[in-house]
């Protein structure tokens, strides 16, 4: 299993981009706890904390498919570092003016979200001009997947930790200041500067012209659901267990699921049509969910926890090569930019939802949000089949290329005929 990724990281660029993409959004991956407790620390109230942090969340998911469009317009540099930049000017304002004007505080968390540089869709349009086997970006999609993982446990430990030693408002400046730096390491990279996209054909739509990608967001929508409630359903857990250490348990669980998850699918060749495969595996991402509705003792429940975010890593990673192959050409960034806003967006509604459950119901019924989303996502899977299917997809050049973006349909996984030997 490692001899693979260590071969994929020995790449030409490979780790560079890894983790310049990971470092660059750390200011996206710990935004939200940052804004909350560097709003806490100023005096304001819980209810504003979150809702500058859901201000900064929609603005986010407002600015990545329209700086995704424009990367597969005009290039990564030109769009990725300008954008780095400004988010992280936007942030400092918020950091250096506070609260004093809740208008200006809100402007500022807003230019922040929206410039937010699309660098996790823009990794994925390179990784097949970076490798040159179709087995690697398979495996190169898992491990994306993990490092998200990674860094959404480490990222908030990182905040924590600054805060502890300086102050929220050092926090909120030293990371957006690394992340401008890791953007900066991905597009001075050779890869960065030669991508080009394909050409695309003019259409208001963009990407979402596509019934498949449509489907595949529908799908996802409901996945960030399932998450977004895990996350309130945890502290309503923790509560009700009289400890605040709880929640830590449950969440560092799912991310060490999601972690095997993603290792072990990445360590695999796999034959056959990735759109089927994904239901599959949204089948069982489903099922893991549904058994946190027992709510069992702390050990029994970190298991719990731990199973259902196997498959979520998986799940991710085969979502990747199901938007290379119906993302229409020339799109695939704003493709890619658009799976990550409807993921977000779903899970800020699991975040409201999961809310009044535990009020008007119990903690079960928070949990069954998550259950319940695990569900919807199958069911939009299973009713979409003829829009998302392997038949729907015209037969294409293979994605792995010298040189420009992952043409449509052709990001293969192992053993996905492509009407060329390997």
């Amino acid at each position: 299993m490692a001899a693979g990724y260590l071969d994929i990281l020995r790449a030409r660029h490979a780790a560079r981009l890894l983790t310049g993409t990971l470092v660059g959004r750390l200011p996206n991956g710990t935004a939200h706890i940052a804004i909350v407790l560097f709003t806490r620390a100023e005096g304001g109230s819980y209810t504003l904390a979150g809702a500058l942090a859901a201000a900064y969340g929609l603005a986010t998911a407002v600015g990545q498919p329209l700086l995704g469009r424009a990367v597969d317009l005009y290039g990564q540099p030109r769009v990725q570092f300008p954008a780095a930049v400004l988010s992280a000017l936007g942030m400092a304002l918020f950091a250096v003016a506070g609260l004093g004007s809740l208008p200006l505080a809100y402007a500022a968390v807003v230019v922040a979200g929206v410039a937010t540089p699309p660098l996790e869709g823009g990794l994925r349009a390179l990784w097949p001009s970076v490798l040159k086997r179709e087995d690697q970006l398979h495996r190169a999609y898992a491990m994306d997947a993990v490092a998200q993982e990674i860094m959404f446990t480490v990222g908030p430990l990182l905040v924590t930790l600054l805060v502890a030693l300086w102050s929220p408002a050092a926090a909120l400046l030293v990371i957006n200041a690394i992340g401008v730096l890791g953007a900066l390491s991905v597009v001075l990279s050779e890869p960065s500067r030669t991508w080009r996209s394909a050409p695309r054909e003019a259409h208001w739509l963009g990407a979402l012209r596509s019934p498949g990608l449509l489907a595949l967001l529908g799908a996802f929508f409901f996945i960030g659901l399932a998450l977004g409630s895990i996350t309130v359903a945890g502290v309503a857990y923790a509560d009700d267990h009289g400890r605040e250490s709880v929640y830590g348990w449950l969440m560092a669980s799912l991310g060490l699921g999601a972690l095997i998850g993603g290792l072990a699918y990445g360590a695999r060749q796999w034959a056959g049509a990735p759109e089927k495969r994904l239901r599959v595996i949204v089948g069982l991402l489903a099922l893991g969910y549904l058994p946190l509705t027992l709510t069992p003792s702390v050990p029994v429940m970190a298991a719990l926890a731990a199973l259902a975010g196997v498959f979520l890593a998986p799940a991710i990673a085969c979502s990747f090569i199901v938007v290379d192959r119906h993302a229409p050409r020339g799109t695939v960034t704003e493709a890619f930019s658009w799976l990550v806003t409807t993921f977000g967006v779903g899970a800020a509604v699991g975040t409201a939802v999961a809310g009044p459950a535990v009020e008007l119901g119990s903690t079960a019924w928070s949990f069954a949000v998550a259950g319940a989303g695990g569900v919807a996502a199958l069911v939009v899977l299973l009713a979409t089949g003829r829009v998302l299917g392997a038949d729907s997809v015209p037969v294409r050049a293979p994605a792995v290329v010298t040189g420009s973006e992952n043409d449509r349909n052709g990001a293969v996984e192992p053993g996905f005929s492509t009407g060329r030997k390997a």
